[in-house]
């Protein structure tokens, strides 16, 4: 352990801006899936502030190290870096995998059931750009496609906690 580490928050917080960026994912494309989630629920809300809410979520700690870890397996796999079998498992996006959904479901719980539940809709259904991740052939998006879902619903689940 290093002695007087603080963790960069700022770092990782743009690495992981970056790494959705370089993968077609932006705030906006996050916060307009949950927009289109919760509307019938909190009808009065601005997609505005859906953006300003995903951008918050995103600096959650908890959030960032498992998207760093999520993508980094992703870039990985594409790269074809990973030990065998894991390599086979991520490439092939496995069903019975699961480690992609644990990871998102565990920022999904940042905010509580009504994250989760959220996150189960969207891994079924894929809306936006989730569902253009899963398509994707071009390069691994095991992780990807969960992280975002996951994001999108941590920030239904912290809207739904405020004006509930």
């Amino acid at each position: 352990m290093i002695d007087n580490f603080k963790y960069p928050d700022t770092k990782a917080y743009n690495y992981v801006v970056a790494a959705l960026e370089a993968k077609g994912v932006t705030y906006k494309e996050i916060a307009k899936i949950t927009y289109d989630l919760q509307k019938q629920f909190i009808p009065d809300i601005k997609l505005s502030e859906y953006e300003e809410t995903t951008i918050d979520v995103m600096h959650k700690r908890e959030l960032l190290n498992n998207v760093m870890v999520g993508l980094y397996l992703d870039e990985m796999a594409t790269k074809h870096k990973l030990d065998e079998p894991l390599q086979s498992i991520v490439e092939h996006d496995v069903g019975v995998f699961g480690v992609d959904e644990t990871l998102a479901l565990q920022i999904a719980n940042i905010y509580g059931s009504i994250g989760v539940t959220n996150y189960g809709h969207v891994d079924r259904e894929k809306p936006g750009v989730i569902g253009e991740l899963d398509r994707d052939k071009d390069s691994v998006n095991t992780f990807i496609d969960d992280i975002v879902g996951g994001i999108a619903a941590a920030v239904a689940g912290k809207l739904a906690h405020k004006y509930s």
